[in-house]
């Protein structure tokens, strides 16, 4: 480690205090000097060393803090300029209230103080209070500031549209989008950028296509990269990558959003080798990945195991001297733990200095996954001793671990915690999850009466997760029963027959079982092929069930068929009746 002597550093500051005290005069002087400090005690000396810092130079300096990794420090900054007897500008309180919307917190503090200073009519605050607002959950009160505005632009709708859509309230929203043109009021980039991303988020193409033609195909607003990367992000989220593709191909100037928003429309329709040429070709044209580009990357390695890329960019952010946030350390934590690497997976984690819910929660799934019931519940009592709330996702990791680990009781203690100490409503899957515990665990009516108690509605996963029980315990009356409601629930579903198929099959009613099939094929049910990934030398291949168009299909089945031989050779003899029919469970 580097060690600088304490003389060293007082000195250094001593002379940026005596720079203070002769440029004090000097604006852009000062300006630069504000930008050295990183604490608020080293600020407070360097106002303290200058004659009467000006409104301008404390509005910089709370901008630039309200934008960087730590917003809630630019509070601490306007009481330090309140106390100094500085009265703050128009430009002041939206710093403040954008610092209030990047950490999540409630801006009510702020006020009185807009209302004292007689800045509550200015439609640059106004615009900023209604954002913070709604980023604070405060909805109703968003919506009175906008409507006792004296005066309403494009920039106070789309900050009322934004808010809407950002909150999940789609329809509110977009109802306000149609007043707003009913009023005539111009409809901006940034507006059209809002209601695509609604389109994205809600899957409604319709829509996306709607404002897609009627305002950018037209004329009506300014093809810009804003614009260009909201559309691809809006055709990705639809499911539509092909035109997504086209119209990012389409686009003048591109920049590291629009990029982003192609890499994971790729990942979420399932296209990984592609999402991996996209982000190879983005570091080709030398464009630096965000933290989105990372997490995106990352989580395609994770989902097909390709572990040498995924250390690649591992590499690539320790290279480059990135900053390792809890999304990006979460998103590396998610693929180490998916390519088996628990060990280097908890070595991301610890080095993590800020570890949010989703850190924690991605490390104790990796646990789950592994196997490790005991270091999954150890590291969930641990995370509660740090005083972070776990979420619906942490207990659903530390509920799969208890259920594969057959740990009752743990379990059991978990589900009441997650209802009474945290109030969290347990949803279909952790009700699978219980029932998946009980149910391994023999509990069999105790897991039926479960599923009948619940609150909501059992979907076909929590039935069959008892029937997966019923298999294992051999009650085939019970299986039987939840099996032909399975089928019932979701008739063309391939994997509910097979499973009723298994169960005839198990307990030898081979008359039943061929009904079954015959009954599946009557309707025209076809079971969709599986398809899996393997990386090899850094190459990713994929295999489809009763698909030979890999190129080394014909090798790799003669090598199936020889093991095959081989395990007959030494005398191994399967197991076929759990196989007879292609199970399918979820």
């Amino acid at each position: 480690m580097q060690t600088h002597p304490i003389s060293l550093i007082s000195s250094g500051f001593n002379s940026l205090l005596s720079s203070a005290r002769s440029f004090s005069h000097d604006s852009i002087c000062l300006n630069k000097l504000l930008a050295c400090p990183k604490d608020i005690a080293s600020i407070s000396i360097l106002f303290d060393q200058t004659d009467t810092p000006s409104i301008h130079q404390w509005d910089i300096i709370i901008r630039d803090t309200s934008a960087s990794s730590q917003p809630e420090k630019s509070l601490l900054l306007y009481n330090l300029m309140r106390r100094k007897g500085v009265t703050p500008s128009k430009h002041t309180f939206p710093s403040l209230l954008k610092s209030f919307s990047n950490s999540n917190q409630n801006p009510f503090q702020l006020l009185p103080h807009i209302h004292k200073f007689g800045l509550n009519s200015d439609p640059f605050v106004r615009n900023s209070l209604i954002s913070a607002l709604f980023s604070s959950g405060e909805v109703g009160l968003a919506r009175q500031v906008f409507d006792e505005s004296v005066k309403t632009d494009e920039v106070s709708w789309t900050a009322l549209i934004n808010g809407y859509l950002k909150t999940g309230c789609f329809a509110e929203g977009l109802k306000c989008f149609n007043e707003m043109r009913l009023k005539g009021v111009e409809v901006n980039g940034m507006t059209v950028v809002s209601v695509l991303s609604a389109a994205g988020k809600m899957g409604n193409i319709w829509l996306g296509r709607s404002i897609h033609g009627f305002f950018m195909e037209t004329g009506r607003v300014k093809w810009d990269v804003f614009i260009g990367s909201a559309l691809v992000d809006m055709y990705s989220k639809c499911g539509c990558c092909d035109d997504a593709r086209q119209y990012f191909d389409e686009m003048p100037s591109k920049n590291v959003v629009s990029w982003s928003a192609l890499i994971a429309g790729y990942v979420q329709c399932n296209r990984f080798k592609e999402a991996f040429v996209v982000f190879q070709d983005m570091l080709m044209e030398n464009v630096k990945p965000s933290e989105f580009t990372f997490t995106s990357v990352l989580a395609a390695c994770a989902e097909i195991g390709a572990l040498v890329q995924g250390r690649w960019v591992h590499g690539y952010i320790d290279r480059y001297k990135l900053e390792m946030n809890a999304a990006v350390g979460t998103a590396l934590i998610n693929m180490y733990t998916k390519c088996g690497c628990l060990t280097e997976a908890f070595k991301v984690f610890k080095k993590l200095s800020r570890k949010n819910v989703y850190a924690w929660t991605a490390m104790i799934n990796g646990f789950t996954i592994h196997g490790d019931a005991i270091g999954c519940l150890n590291l969930f009592w641990e995370m509660l001793s740090s005083g972070i709330h776990p979420n619906e996702v942490t207990f659903l990791g530390v509920l799969n671990a208890c259920s594969h680990g057959g740990l009752v009781d743990e379990g059991r203690e978990l589900f009441d915690m997650m209802k009474q100490r945290y109030h969290l409503a347990p949803n279909v899957d952790h009700y699978s999850c219980m029932v998946d515990l009980l149910g391994r665990a023999g509990y069999l009516e105790e897991a039926r009466k479960l599923i009948e108690d619940m609150p909501i509605e059992p979907t076909a996963g929590v039935w069959a997760a008892l029937f997966g029980a019923c298999m294992i315990h051999k009650a085939f009356d019970l299986g039987e029963h939840i099996g032909k409601h399975l089928i019932r629930l979701q008739p063309n579903h391939s994997g509910r027959y097979a499973l009723l198929a298994n169960l005839y099959s198990r307990c030898q009613k081979w008359d039943s079982a061929a009904q079954i099939r015959k009954l599946m094929k009557d309707k025209g049910v076809k079971k969709i092929p599986g398809c899996s990934w393997i990386e090899v030398n850094g190459a990713v291949h994929e295999f489809i069930a009763f698909n030979t168009s890999h190129s080394e299909s014909i090798c790799l089945n003669e090598m199936m068929d020889n093991f095959i031989v081989q395990l007959r050779v030494a005398g191994s003899v399967p197991d076929c009746s759990l196989f007879a029919f292609d199970v399918d469970i979820e």
